[in-house]
């Protein structure tokens, strides 16, 4: 008899899927995708036993409509760990966990974990496979991971998510190439990393010849002439110490770009930790190589369904159909993504999430901003870079201007290289800004906003809700304006809008902000007041002061506040260690008071640096390979994002839009649209504004503020207003 690996109601039966070949093709495919980092045979033998156990009659029953329900799954990892021993229980990973994702070994007693489905005995008889199936002998398998840099179970666990991201990504490929070949063919990417490379390099060097003669672009220039340089050696790991305005991002892309056509690697990934700053360089990158070669893959921006088009033009409906399916894999030559998303896919367990992860293997991934990797998982995530490193041909650049002091995490035969070649002499000259501490005793509110005051042009950052607000209103007037989270980016737009024009005309502008003006915000400031914080943090501000050089130096104050400093916890540490750098270094933005800061907070975090105990959970049962892979990932959570998004109806276009949507089949298309009149509030928060019946359900799907009441719970300066119990608790916390 024939065996079928899929059903197709639209053909006769003759024509469905044949099981044999599925398993031939994606076994193909697998070992190609493996073979990134030299597992090719592995990911041979993964794709010819993953779906053995539809050689059941029952399962071929269930193809024909039989509505009965057939394990399998298991059957391919029973045999992988009857015949091939440790490279068996691998493979029983990867091949069991092919659709519900990667199993924990767990007990017997769970059902769902590896140790129990390997003893399951209540399986159909799979036996046919035999007849079609040539799987190879033990002895041809090779591991092809031949150094442990950071331990033997965390090279092993790390090896069988990438090996079941080869698997699961041909699996989805080939039954997608099988069962909807249009849309399979829309995945074909024939870009070239070198016709990319110069694309940029001429770009690049008709800026430079455009750009003014003056002492930073001569400076830029020096940058990028370096990038160029260090870009032929090995891959590894290397920094990229640059100070703001320095044009660290395309000349790291001119880095990232000829070091993979140097080395045959396959993409770019740039992984910045702030959306706003990815949506900014990502456009960039579309500007200079081409809507297609450039994939922005983050939680806020989705790509539009085919049955909703915002244009009459078919290439567009096709490219928005190209890149969302680039997004399943990462199937492109330069991929922006945030921490959340790379750090977490590196630990994760569903096949959505590591479905990527062979395509990580041998490309050149920039860290921008590289001191945002959150503190508390710091050592997993450096750790995980040092196997990427290592083991799969790939090269990391951290690129900021605050270098987090990580040497001491680093196993003693990863040497970071530095690309720039004098970084205290590209420092001094960039050095735009002196920093003044005011002193250990605390500033009161009535004195911060006398000082205010006294400047025409001065920006203000505080480290809570309350605490700016509170600086507004004892500010307000002409040319004043409030920043946080609490407003709707489509207002803080508007705002942006407003300072800069009236900073460039020379008009009073007072601005009282929570350090979201720090995340890549482009706003140039005379003087700023900063609430203490940590050295990155102050850096970042300072980056807002001269930022155009327009003044010999600009003023940043660094100062304690008399009531509103940070919650208890991790940012009242890094706060506490940056008051003792700012009270030890005359210049607390040097790269040696940078250097000292950071290896001042990672001392005093101690353990805190590995806060869930991953890599605990790793070594635990490394020896006998067993891995709680679900219990990681659930662990392994960067942001605790337990919000939901409540609709602003801030202008007569978001009124629009949500008049629309009322009468729409797919609302959903509309969350891209909305999210610039979104405000994320917290669970309990949300659920006090709905007990209040200030928030309508629009569509089943999107929670708005009603119309009736916007103006009372709404502020056109300050945004949301603190309505609930919730609220003015939440109120204290930074942003």
């Amino acid at each position: 008899m024939n065996y079928y690996a899929h059903s197709d109601s639209q053909k006769n039966k003759k024509e469905w899927h044949l099981l044999k070949r599925h398993l031939e093709d994606t076994a193909q495919l697998a070992s190609v995708f493996a073979g990134s980092f030299g597992a090719e045979k592995l990911g041979y033998l993964a794709g010819l036993l993953h779906d053995i156990g539809k050689y059941s009659k029952e399962f071929q029953r269930r193809l024909e409509g039989d509505k009965i329900r057939v394990d399998h799954s298991t059957a391919g990892a029973i045999e992988s760990d009857k015949r091939y021993g440790v490279y068996g229980k691998i493979l029983a990973y990867v091949i069991a966990g092919h659709h519900c994702g990667l199993p924990d070994w767990g007990s017997v007693a769970d059902e769902t974990s590896l140790e129990s489905r390997l003893k399951k005995e209540s399986l159909p008889d799979y036996s046919a496979y035999m007849n079609e199936i040539n799987l190879m002998e033990p002895e041809e398998l090779v591991f092809p991971i031949k150094k442990a840099p950071v331990g033997c179970g965390f090279s092993a666990q790390f090896f069988i998510r990438f090996l079941y991201s080869s698997l699961v990504d041909a699996d989805f490929l080939d039954t997608e190439r099988a069962l909807d070949p249009g849309k399979s063919v829309q995945r074909i990417n024939r870009a070239s990393l070198a016709e990319m490379l110069s694309i940029l390099d001429t770009f690049l060097d008709n800026k430079c010849r455009s750009a003014p003669v003056t002492p930073v672009n001569r400076h830029r220039a020096e940058i990028l002439a370096n990038c160029r340089e260090k870009a032929v050696n090995s891959p590894g790991l290397f920094t990229l110490t640059v100070p703001t305005g320095g044009g660290k991002t395309l000349s790291s892309m001119a880095f990232a770009l000829k070091h993979a056509v140097t080395h045959g690697m396959d993409r770019v990934i740039y992984v910045i930790p702030y959306t706003s700053i990815i949506e900014q360089n990502a456009a960039v990158f579309r500007e200079i190589f081409g809507e297609e070669k450039v994939l922005e893959h983050h939680s806020n921006f989705d790509y539009p369904e085919n049955d909703i088009r915002e244009t009459d033009s078919e290439n567009f409906t096709r490219l928005a159909e190209k890149l969302k399916l680039a997004a399943e894999n990462w199937d492109m030559p330069i991929v922006a993504t945030t921490n959340v998303q790379f750090f977490e896919s590196l630990f994760a367990a569903r096949s959505s999430r590591c479905r990527k992860l062979h395509n990580i293997a041998n490309s050149v991934v920039i860290i921008d901003e590289a001191q945002m990797i959150p503190t508390g998982y710091l050592k997993p995530c450096i750790n995980a870079l040092v196997e990427l490193i290592t083991n799969y041909h790939t090269t990391v650049v951290l690129c900021t201007a605050t270098q987090p002091a990580i040497k001491k995490f680093l196993p003693s035969e990863i040497k970071p290289l530095e690309i720039i070649d004098d970084s205290k002499k590209l420092y001094n000259a960039f050095q735009r800004v002196n920093v003044n501490y005011l002193g250990d005793l605390p500033l009161s509110d009535d004195l911060l906003a006398k000082k205010l005051l006294s400047h025409n042009q001065v920006l203000c950052i505080v480290n809570s809700k309350k605490h700016a607000r509170l600086i507004f209103e004892k500010i307000q007037g002409e040319g004043v304006f409030h920043l946080s989270t609490r407003m709707c980016p489509a207002h803080r737009s508007e705002t942006l809008k407003n300072i800069r024009e009236r900073l460039t005309k020379g008009e009073i502008c007072r601005v009282v902000s929570t350090q979201l003006i720090e995340a890549g915000v482009d706003v140039d400031f005379p003087v700023v007041y900063r609430s203490l914080a940590g050295i990155d943090s102050i850096a970042q501000s300072a980056g807002r002061c001269n930022r155009e050089g327009l003044k010999e130096k600009g003023e940043v104050y660094v100062f304690r506040p008399e009531k509103h400093g940070l919650p208890a916890g991790w940012l009242s540490r890094t706060a506490s260690v940056g008051g003792s750098i700012v009270m030890q270094h005359e210049d607390p933005l040097s790269l040696d008071a940078v250097r000292d800061y950071f290896l001042m907070l990672y001392d005093l975090e101690g353990e805190e640096l590995d806060r869930e105990m991953i890599m605990a959970e790793i070594k635990e049962q490394e020896r006998m390979l067993k891995f709680p892979f679900r219990r990681i990932a659930d662990k392994f959570i960067l942001i605790d994002k337990n919000t939901t998004a409540v609709v602003i109806p801030w202008d007569e276009a978001c009124r629009k839009l949500l008049q629309e949507l009322r009468w729409r089949h797919f609302p959903g298309q509309y969350g891209r649209k909305l999210q610039k009149y979104t405000v994320d509030v917290y669970e309990e928060e949300f659920r006090e504004m709905l007990r209040l019946g200030i928030l309508e359900n629009v569509a089943d799907m999107f929670y708005v503020l009603r119309e009736d009441v916007y103006r009372s719970y709404y502020n056109k300066e300050m945004g949301l207003l603190p309505c609930t119990e919730s609220m003015f608790l939440n109120d204290t916390l930074i942003v």
